[in-house]
């Protein structure tokens, strides 16, 4: 026996949650949320917050998840749902780990699973064009601005017109995507 009685697990949940995560089955909660610290971070959730039953905003974050608009707002969605483990969220994150055309979205799901104890594997990074016809949206966008426009001409309209292009290559391209999306401009010739 432990030598605090307090520390020793007693909540059926806890305790299957430490078999499925494969923690050693001393019995602690210490070992439970040292586990959970090492999956999470120090500020993030131990074993004693995650939930079993259904977000209350369920619907809010389903929306929030397909939403193609805005990478930021999936994976704010994506961090509610890993507080959440049940199967309607699991499915849900799961979607968005092999789904989504952000890379840092899949692994916010990916790391939200593992967190979870879901055997899951992290899914690769998607080559090429990340939405289908980027090239060809980009050309028609540049066609239809006057001869002699600038690039902040395009990248507003892009902006505009296609902001699901333009937020998913933001999100994935990060730092990098003004100079990504300048050489598209720059390489779209225009008859």
């Amino acid at each position: 026996m432990c030598e605090d009685d307090a520390t020793y697990i007693v909540n059926p949940t806890s305790a299957f949650f430490a078999l499925c995560m494969g923690i050693p089955q001393n019995g602690t909660i210490n070992n439970v949320n040292n586990y959970m610290y090492q999956k999470r971070g120090p500020n993030k959730l131990s074993i004693n917050d995650i939930k079993t039953e259904a977000p209350a905003n369920l619907n809010e974050l389903k929306k929030s998840i397909n939403r193609a608009a805005n990478w930021r707002a999936r994976i704010d969605a994506v961090e509610e749902l890993g507080q959440y483990k049940n199967r309607e969220t699991i499915e849900l994150l799961k979607h968005c780990m092999t789904g989504d055309a952000v890379y840092k979205v899949q692994q916010a799901a990916y790391r939200e699973l593992q967190a979870l104890g879901e055997q899951v594997t992290m899914p690769e990074r998607k080559e090429g064009e990340l939405i289908k016809d980027t090239k060809k949206t980009l050309l028609r966008i540049k066609k239809s601005l006057p001869k002699g426009h600038s690039y902040e001409d395009f990248k507003e309209k892009l902006k505009k017109m296609r902001i699901d292009i333009y937020d998913t290559y933001e999100g994935e391209k990060g730092t990098e995507f003004d100079a990504w999306l300048q050489d598209m401009w720059n390489s779209i010739a225009v008859r």
